[in-house]
């Protein structure tokens, strides 16, 4: 069974991996193609929402604990509605970072990561309501492993998440699919029997 070490190590491993990946993007064209509607700016900058969201809501105890697990805050967020505000914080933070990214990347693991690890666990006020600082992680885990390949991919970078952190994004991302119920259909494209439909994703039904 995960303890809060474990939690925090992982999230530790998924910064600091996904910063290395930005570190290799110094020369990089900033203004190219990103994910989506992002440049590579811009999803680095969402990227890095993943330590500001933590930054910030250590300051902002929670009263109630409303979600129990990451998998249901993914839900609870999908429920608030459309995507562009995400979009455009997405923008927002990466022209935050800088005349260079990698180092305000880098620079914000930097002083994340000692605060999660002298937090304990305690109820923070997320954008989708109370949550235990453990599981609130276990998201931001998975939004490092998956942000840190699109980067990899959009910059043509050549690295592998490490092995904790990945398993724990892969195991989210199941959580995800059963309860979208799109789960037997993961299950037969990963078993080679089907293939997925054209734009299946585990965050959406």
């Amino acid at each position: 069974m995960d303890t809060s070490s474990d939690v925090v190590e992982r999230f530790a491993q998924a910064a600091r991996w996904a910063s290395e990946v930005v570190g290799r993007l110094a020369d990089a064209d900033w203004s190219g193609p990103g994910l989506g509607e992002w440049d590579l700016r811009a999803l680095v900058g969402h990227t890095s929402r993943s330590l500001i969201t933590v930054d910030t809501y250590l300051d902002r105890p929670a009263e109630a604990e409303v979600v129990t697990s990451a998998a249901d805050y993914y839900l609870a967020v999908d429920s608030l509605g459309p995507s562009e505000a995400v979009t455009e914080r997405g923008r927002k933070a990466g022209e935050a970072l800088g005349d260079d990214p990698p180092s305000a990347f880098d620079d914000l693991v930097e002083r994340v990561i000692p605060r999660v690890e002298g937090a304990g666990d305690p109820l923070i006020e997320t954008i989708a309501g109370g949550m235990r600082l453990q599981v609130y992680l276990e998201s931001r885990i998975f939004e490092l492993v998956v942000h840190g390949l699109d980067i990899c991919a959009a910059a043509g970078v050549d690295s592998v998440p490490p092995e904790a952190p990945l398993r724990s994004a892969m195991h989210l991302a199941v959580d995800l699919s059963v309860l979208w119920g799109t789960a037997p259909e993961l299950l037969l494209a990963l078993t080679g029997r089907a293939r997925l439909r054209e734009g299946f994703t585990v965050l959406s039904g």
